[in-house]
């Protein structure tokens, strides 16, 4: 049902991923030069299609809800693929001698955040259909 909490928490997620695309994590120069350049979700092709597979991953898992354990699973599948693009961010960016972060490099940790909490509430709602069906 579309009216439960890890819909919220699935949605955010989508959104949270796809915007990182658009806006900046972190500002600053390559080893070796002094231009300033931004990293973004496009800044390479593996880090925007992994990005764009978490933003997809989380709508999908929204409309998986008659699937409570598959629902689960996708919310783990994002949670990892979410590590795995921060790993490639952090590579992106040790290849950068000086610079700082953005406000939005935020973004990625609220991923990472609401696949947590989405999967906290498909695991309690297992939990009261379990209970439910003891009663019966």
């Amino acid at each position: 049902m579309l009216q439960r909490i890890q819909t919220i928490w699935l949605f955010l997620a989508g959104a949270c991923a796809l915007l990182s695309i658009k806006f900046p994590i972190y500002s600053g120069a390559p080893l070796n030069t002094t231009v300033y350049q931004e990293i973004t979700g496009t800044v390479t092709i593996p880090i925007l299609i992994l990005t764009v597979a978490i933003g997809v991953l989380a709508f999908i898992a929204i409309f998986m809800y008659a699937n409570r354990k598959l629902q689960f699973r996708l919310c783990l599948i994002g949670i990892i693929l979410q590590a795995i693009l921060i790993f490639l961010y952090y590579t992106k960016i040790s290849e950068y001698e000086t610079g700082t972060f953005s406000l939005t490099a935020i973004l990625h940790a609220l991923v990472l955040l609401f696949f947590f909490f989405a999967a906290r509430g498909i695991r309690a709602d297992d939990r009261i259909v379990r209970e439910s069906n003891r009663l019966r």
